[in-house]
């Protein structure tokens, strides 16, 4: 279905699906791509995984994740860099060129924001200049601001280009994801500050549905259940000139609870109906 030939399953919206069962879905509803997570890689084995989507004639369209860079502790901050080099090593052998980052909250009894952006900032000078040796671009992700003080201390997507924009784009850019964004009235115009200048890395679909579940990480709904207009946020991405894979990315209780192959197949139809052509 040439609608679908932008469509990416994330590996998260259906992660009750083995690697193969998923591979083998993706291929029965002609889903072109898949984002995969380093869990179920690992689970799998990495170069079984590559093996197995390579022969399906699967694309990467990224790994998801590298990250969690603000700790203060010498120590963990140097076993961090590690598992990121380790996780730039897993996209290049998935053939993937982009490793997805979740860049971590505050460190326990802190309050200092400033200190862990410029953590991060730290981080991505040492990794950027790595990743970019292996054909591999690192992507900020902000996330919505109430994970901030655990999760992500980038909460926008200025903050994520303050950050991307001290190195090159190359190296380092974003992630456009609808869930964590679609509140921001500053977005579009963030979005194309970023397409200027070649740093929109991947775009990741959610939807926002309320009321939102006990412990709000798995509360992203399927697309066209909530209050974001899809099709209007993949317009100010291609205007600011982005024409990659567009990933559905759902943490969703329910949807984990039903059968896998079929999540996968309303997943594609809602993306042809509030996404595609």
């Amino acid at each position: 279905m040439s609608s679908l030939a932008r469509f990416s399953i994330n590996q998260m919206t259906v992660k009750q699906l083995s690697m193969p069962e998923l591979v083998e879905a993706c291929l029965d509803l002609g889903v072109p791509g898949v984002g995969l997570w380093r869990e179920p890689v690992q689970s799998y084995g990495l170069d079984a995984t590559a093996k197995l989507v390579r022969d399906a004639g699967l694309a990467v369209t990224t790994l998801c994740r590298g990250g969690f860079f603000t700790a203060i502790d010498p120590g963990e901050r140097a076993r961090a860099l590690d598992d990121n080099r380790a996780a730039v090593d897993e996209a290049a052998t998935l053939g993937t060129g982009t490793l997805v980052l979740v860049s971590g909250g505050l460190p326990a009894g802190s309050k200092d924001l400033h200190g862990a952006r410029e953590r991060i900032a730290d981080a991505l000078g040492e990794l950027g200049p790595y990743a970019a040796e292996r054909g591999v671009r690192l992507a900020i992700e902000p996330l919505h601001p109430m994970y901030a003080a655990d999760r992500c201390v980038v909460s926008t997507l200025a903050q994520a280009l303050d950050l991307a924009e001290r190195f090159p784009a190359e190296q380092v850019g974003v992630t456009v994801d609808t869930y964590h964004i679609w509140w921001d009235d500053t977005a579009p115009a963030q979005i194309a500050r970023a397409g200027a200048g070649g740093r929109i890395h991947t775009f990741q679909l959610a939807d926002w549905t309320t009321p939102l579940p006990e412990g709000v990480l798995n509360g992203r709904g399927q697309i066209g259940d909530g209050s974001i207009d899809m099709r209007e946020w993949r317009g100010y991405v291609e205007a600011a000139g982005y024409s990659g894979p567009i990933e559905v990315e759902l943490f969703n209780d329910g949807l984990w609870a039903r059968d896998g192959h079929e999540v996968l197949a309303e997943t594609a139809e809602r993306f042809v109906t509030h996404v595609g052509e």
